[in-house]
């Protein structure tokens, strides 16, 4: 870590600015191709972008659980869960430091508000989320631009922790204590 990135500020009211501003863009994509997959996508055949290996394709019945179509049928309880996770990562983006040393932290939780947002949206407004995404090469579960926010934010989240926040004292500002003096 160098030094002189823990003590370079930023300024935290344009920080906030420029991340909510990407997640209303990352949302505003999230929303739009979902807008796009129901009116081109569903009831018809899937669409083959590379053949073998990646196809769009409207998932029917609609996804009333979690990513990748886990834990299906508690759509209410997962709203709920969304909202609270929603305002936890802000919580987060919130406390994190405005400075250049945690600018990799903050990344990670503008990819994660867009993804629970967007599909907080979907679960609120339609009680189900749009998913249209597949990678048919290894039958993976078809999912959408949210989710991929929220797993992109998740791995960034370890690969960070691992190795760039490493130090005790990187997390501190979470804590509830106060610092002494």
């Amino acid at each position: 870590m160098n030094k002189q990135e823990k003590k370079t500020p930023l300024s935290a009211g344009l920080c906030t600015l420029l991340s909510s501003l990407i997640v209303i863009i990352a949302v505003f994509l999230d929303q739009y191709t979902k807008f796009l997959a129901a009116a081109y996508l569903k009831g018809k055949e899937a669409v083959s972008l590379i053949p073998g290996i990646l196809e769009l394709k409207y998932l029917y019945p609609e996804n009333r659980g979690i990513a990748f179509g886990m834990f299906q049928g508690s759509t209410a309880f997962f709203a709920v869960v969304s909202m609270i996770l929603f305002a936890l990562i802000i919580w987060i983006f919130l406390k994190i430091p405005k400075n250049r040393y945690y600018i990799p932290l903050m990344a990670v939780c503008v990819l994660m508000l867009s993804g629970a947002l967007g599909n907080m949206i979907d679960r609120v407004f339609r009680g189900y989320v749009i998913d249209f995404i597949y990678f048919s090469l290894i039958d993976f579960p078809v999912f959408n631009m949210a989710d991929i926010y929220v797993v992109c934010g998740g791995i960034l989240l370890v690969i960070f922790v691992f190795f760039k926040y490493k130090k005790e004292d990187d997390f501190d500002f979470l804590s509830f204590r106060k610092k002494e003096k």
